[in-house]
């Protein structure tokens, strides 16, 4: 069977690695010069590591499986981490109970409603419930009015701006969910992986299985349009068309809207399903300035989102002996921030760095990078799983596997396998009839 996916992504790609696999011949169309989407690669200079974080938990079942599988079980490292939390111009570490007590923003009976809410959210497994429930109206219920406002509130306007309003309280759920499925039972430690090398590593590998398969991945090519053809779908280049028996769409809403023949799939209307974007500043230093993997920023005057420690995870033998610190910003994919230049952002970035470490020697600092992203993760709004696209469409030959869908998850690469191997056990059966 001739497959053509569009999307070459990590989604789009263990698809690809799958169904050739399998004996398909399967053409994959990326638009990037390099494959990889999301967990694709940057050269930082003397060194090549994932563009934005990724980090695996030890419950990322799917994740690690996959990993294993393409035979990369001997590049996996594990290693214990710190969560820290800023606010008021101090630091404060939140990596252990201990630490949870100390904690000066919250009295103790707050602490209690705090820790309660956490572990109520990470039990919950119907998140239907939680769809019609605005994020704020769950904590208030949960956690009190007064930790909302001084704990919740400010990660949320970090994360999400005043869009925080409009957001379900699944929202919390899923980044609960998964953050307290990373903590160590025994060892009441944060145990986090990666892969040694980054995720080029993976998509070397990947790569080379597709390619050993008869698959085929074309980068640098821009999908103009996909119709109904005789027998199959017809995908259409700047170079010419191609027929299909069958094709895989693993890119974002707005382009199946504009390439997607009506034919084929009902597309929500422009506006529908709103993404949130981000803006990364990247450090490359000398020595470390967080102990933490994760900074959670609860300071407006702080133009990042958190601080996200990588070399506090990933050994500086991978990066060239430098340390790697990621500063993003969440906002929603239409926000201005997302086209500003480089100099703008990395000047305003750099002030909020400079409050936060004063001390911290410029000639410690070897690089900054900016990297950007329109559309990353879907805004889980009120009512969101009413706006998914099904994976299977109003053609037989046409499907649509996406982080759109993601109705009841965190955007995570643990996810997109487990998205990958969902659709393939529900629909597998379709694509082995003229194998």
């Amino acid at each position: 069977m001739r497959i053509g996916i569009i999307g070459g992504g990590l989604m789009g790609l263990a698809l690809a690695e799958r169904l050739s696999s399998d004996g398909h011949r399967v053409i994959v169309f990326e638009r990037a010069e390099q494959p990889g989407g999301l967990a694709t690669w940057h050269d930082f200079g003397g060194f090549t590591w994932d563009r934005f974080y990724h980090v695996i938990l030890p419950s990322d079942t799917a994740l690690v499986e996959f990993i294993r599988r393409i035979g990369l079980a001997d590049r996996l490292r594990w290693r214990a981490t710190r969560t820290g939390f800023y606010v008021d111009r101090a630091f404060h570490s939140l990596s252990s109970g201990l630490d949870f007590l100390k904690f000066p923003l919250l009295g103790l009976w707050s602490k209690f409603r705090l820790a309660s809410t956490i572990l109520y959210c990470s039990r919950i497994e119907d998140w239907h419930r939680l769809e019609g429930m605005t994020v704020e109206d769950f904590l208030v219920r949960y956690s009190g009015r007064a930790t909302f406002e001084k704990m919740w509130k400010p990660l949320l306007l970090a994360k999400l701006g005043e869009n925080y309003r409009r957001v379900s309280a699944v929202f919390i759920w899923t980044y609960v969910k998964r953050l307290f499925s990373a903590r160590d039972a025994a060892a009441q430690k944060e145990h986090l992986g990666y892969v040694s090398g980054g995720y080029r590593t993976v998509f070397k590998r990947l790569l080379e299985k597709i390619s050993q398969s008869g698959g085929v991945v074309k980068t640098g090519v821009e999908v103009s349009s996909v119709r109904p053809a005789n027998a199959g779908i017809e995908i259409a280049t700047g170079g010419g068309s191609e027929r299909f028996d069958k094709v895989i769409f693993t890119g974002p809403v707005n382009v199946l809207r504009a390439v997607a023949d009506p034919a084929l799939v009902q597309v929500p209307p422009q506006g529908d399903v709103e993404y949130l974007g981000v803006v990364c500043l990247v450090l490359v230093t000398r020595r470390p300035f967080c102990p933490y993997y994760i900074l959670n920023i609860a300071d407006e005057q702080i133009p990042f989102t958190g601080v996200i420690g990588m070399s506090s995870l990933v050994e500086t033998a991978e990066t060239a002996g430098l340390c790697l610190t990621y500063l993003p910003k969440y906002v929603l994919s239409d926000d201005p921030i997302l086209r500003r230049p480089d100099e703008e952002l990395k000047a305003e970035f750099m002030q909020g760095f400079r409050r936060m470490y004063p001390d911290f020697p410029e000639s410690d600092i070897v690089g900054v990078h900016i990297n950007r992203a329109v559309k990353v993760q879907p805004l889980q709004v009120i009512g969101y799983s009413s706006l998914v696209q099904a994976p299977k469409t109003r053609h037989d030959d046409f499907y649509v596997v996406n982080t759109a869908q993601f109705a009841s998850n965190t955007l995570n690469n643990n996810e997109v396998i487990r998205s990958v191997n969902a659709f393939l056990s529900r629909f597998g059966a379709e694509f082995k009839d003229a194998a």
